[in-house]
């Protein structure tokens, strides 16, 4: 399929001591002996590696040539779980590059379609992590790493591999890994992407230590309520139906937006703009992203709640309207329909972030949506957290920096693992935000 590396293994270099080897000397060793357990577990063209292992940062460069053909081309990818490796941006860009062509895959394939598993992100256990720590991302992969060995899960392949005793333990976690690679391989075929550019993408892990929730909204017509002479294959029974991008991929727009929002360290939950919860629902008080079919806007009631939400500010709701060139009904009624966004939310298409202004005016294929849509997301989450008051802990008066409670507050639910509390960032805004205008 792909001459790539068979599988990518990320890690987080840790410092070196003064008057010692280097501490990922281990590392090292970890990954010629998956290389090895992967070639004997396959029929690997000649020419083909084994695998790839980021060899650390070098002065002056995000990362070679190298890094990304091997992060565009690798079959499975394999992050080294430890507290130092979700702290790493560098890392976190990583796992998000890779995770955009599984989720481009699943959007091509019906496969996906169907609710399977198949992921082709095997984790691998460096040094244990404690479950709220773990960033959403990790958290969706429900790996159980006992599955591997109840030493693995509890001591990390750092911890077995230092130890002579546990010998035994280690080789055997490193086989039944090498088992998890090749079978992810075989399960999920993820094609082959663009080598990305570090200096663009985002990180998986976000700025903040634990999911966040963010809400993805649908504004778009039912099969049934399609204006006279739709073409009705865009669409389904839910506005959550929704493809505009039909026959390019398979699934609805707002499972893909779902995916990504997801990539990002978020939380997402998905609703139609039709059942938009009242402005006074607590609900309602988060960053949001808004999906907008511009046929949606034929119909006048929609468009004057469109009208209205983009009129009332909420700068932290950001609004993509995808279409579809390939469309010919939606190609040929171009004019109109551009003119019929703008009127509606002139906010939105004429002020902020360049990257919001372009999403709000039109984004006409699947692939400009996967890229356009993380910088949606980024722009809401920090309009959200500009404009949203801040209220100090419990009843005790405020002392040093206030921080964000209330609906972005991810403290779990009961019953749910993995989340952190949210807290407020502390950075300068973006250049590209002084382009802000909206109220």
């Amino acid at each position: 399929m792909s001459d790539g590396p068979y599988f990518f293994l990320s890690h987080a270099p840790a410092g070196r001591a003064a008057d010692g080897p280097g501490p990922d000397l281990w590392v090292g060793r970890l990954f010629d002996d998956l290389c090895r357990g992967v070639a004997e577990l396959t029929a690997l063209p000649d020419g083909t590696p084994p695998g790839f292992m980021d060899p650390g940062p070098r002065a002056g460069a995000d990362w070679s040539e190298e890094i990304g053909r091997g992060l565009a081309s690798c079959r499975v990818f394999v992050p080294l779980l430890s507290p130092r490796y979700f702290a790493s941006e560098r890392c976190g860009k990583q796992w998000y590059a890779f995770a955009q062509r599984a989720i481009h895959q699943r959007a091509i394939h019906q496969r996906a379609a169907t609710g399977l598993p198949a992921d082709a992100i095997v984790p691998a256990l460096w040094v244990p992590v404690p479950e709220h720590q773990l960033p959403w991302p990790a958290v969706q992969l429900a790996f159980d790493h006992r599955r591997l060995g109840e030493r693995y899960a509890t001591d990390g392949l750092y911890g077995l591999i230092k130890l002579r005793l546990l010998a035994e333990e280690y080789h055997r976690a490193v086989h039944h890994l090498a088992r998890h690679i090749v079978g992810a391989a075989r399960a999920t075929r993820v094609g082959p992407g663009r080598p990305p550019d570090a200096r663009t993408l985002p990180s998986a892990f976000g700025a903040a230590p634990g999911p966040r929730p963010l809400r993805v909204t649908v504004a778009a017509p039912t099969r049934g309520e399609l204006p006279a002479g739709r073409d009705g294959a865009y669409y389904g029974e839910s506005a959550l139906d929704w493809n505009p991008y039909h026959p390019d991929t398979r699934r609805p727009l707002a499972l893909i937006a779902e995916d990504i929002v997801g990539s990002l360290n978020y939380r997402p939950t998905v609703a139609s703009f039709d059942d938009e919860p009242p402005a006074g629902d607590p609900a309602a008080a988060r960053p949001e992203i808004l999906l907008v079919d511009r046929w949606a806007l034929r119909d006048e009631r929609r468009r004057a709640r469109l009208a209205a939400l983009d009129s009332a500010g909420r700068p932290w709701i950001g609004v993509v309207v995808p279409w579809n060139r390939a469309d010919p009904q939606s190609r040929a009624a171009t004019g109109e329909l551009t003119a019929r966004t703008e009127a509606t939310l002139p906010l939105r298409t004429r002020h902020g972030r360049a990257a919001c202004r372009t999403a709000a005016q039109g984004v006409e294929s699947l692939d400009a949506f996967e890229e356009l849509l993380p910088q949606v997301v980024e722009a809401a989450a920090q309009q959200y957290l500009r404009h949203a008051p801040a209220h100090p802990p419990g009843d005790r008066a405020p002392s040093g920096r206030p921080r964000l409670t209330g609906p972005m507050d991810t403290a779990p639910a009961p019953g749910h693992r993995g989340t952190a509390p949210y807290r407020a960032l502390d950075r300068a805004p973006d250049v590209e935000d002084t382009d802000d205008s909206q109220p």
